[in-house]
């Protein structure tokens, strides 16, 4: 579709994925709260109009971004693990990977911490319930707990702990180096992380 000027028209979900995508860098540069949607319009080269004509609002292009971070987390860590080898294995390339991606990408993290925030001081006893960060979070529990029970399977490998604890320890683990990297990088080992994985599934 093009515009009366002769230039095309991005589809709607091209649109979309341009505001989420500049409202995710600066939620992490000014913080949610601070950032406006003027600023969000202004890095994506959109008008405000065009966040009111995809978002109902600030808390809704929030939660857009919410969704799209722990998806693009969660792929970048099952594109890492290829089938075929040991559990072993499959733990080093998959830390290396999000190793990787912490550093290409921090504002994920950042995001991340300031929901966090966010929701437990607004919890009465800091405890989340029913609150968009909580529900995103079961929901990548539960993804990468089928994953580790899918990889378990096919490298023919005993877990010494069930699936769904170490889908806790490794999303634990992944905001402690995330944090790492970003405070003191000289102490963090490319390899660390995916080493630390390693031994939490070795058998025997």
């Amino acid at each position: 579709m093009s515009t009366a000027s002769g230039r095309r028209r991005p589809p709607r979900a091209e649109v979309r994925q341009t505001l989420v995508e500049a409202a995710a860098r600066v939620f992490a540069r000014s913080g949610i709260d601070a950032a406006s949607l003027d600023e969000v319009a202004a890095e994506a080269g959109l008008t405000k109009g065009a966040i009111y004509s995809n978002f109902a609002g600030k808390a809704d292009l929030v939660e857009a971004v919410v969704a799209a971070n722990l998806r693009s987390h969660l792929d970048t860590g099952l594109a890492a693990v290829e089938p075929g080898g040991s559990m072993n294995d499959r733990a080093q390339a998959l830390g290396d990977e999000l190793s990787r991606s912490f550093l290409d990408q921090p504002e994920r993290h950042l995001l991340f911490l300031e929901l966090w925030q966010r929701a437990v001081r607004s919890a009465p006893d800091g405890r989340l319930r029913d609150d968009t960060l909580l529900a995103h979070r079961r929901e990548l529990h539960d993804t990468v707990t089928a994953a580790i029970a899918a990889n378990a399977a096919d490298a023919e490998a005993t877990l010494p702990l069930p699936p769904e604890e170490l889908a806790t320890v490794l999303l634990a683990l992944s905001h402690g180096f995330a944090m790492e990297l970003q405070v003191d990088r000289a102490h963090v080992p490319d390899d660390l992380f995916g080493r630390v994985l390693a031994l939490l599934v070795r058998e025997g």
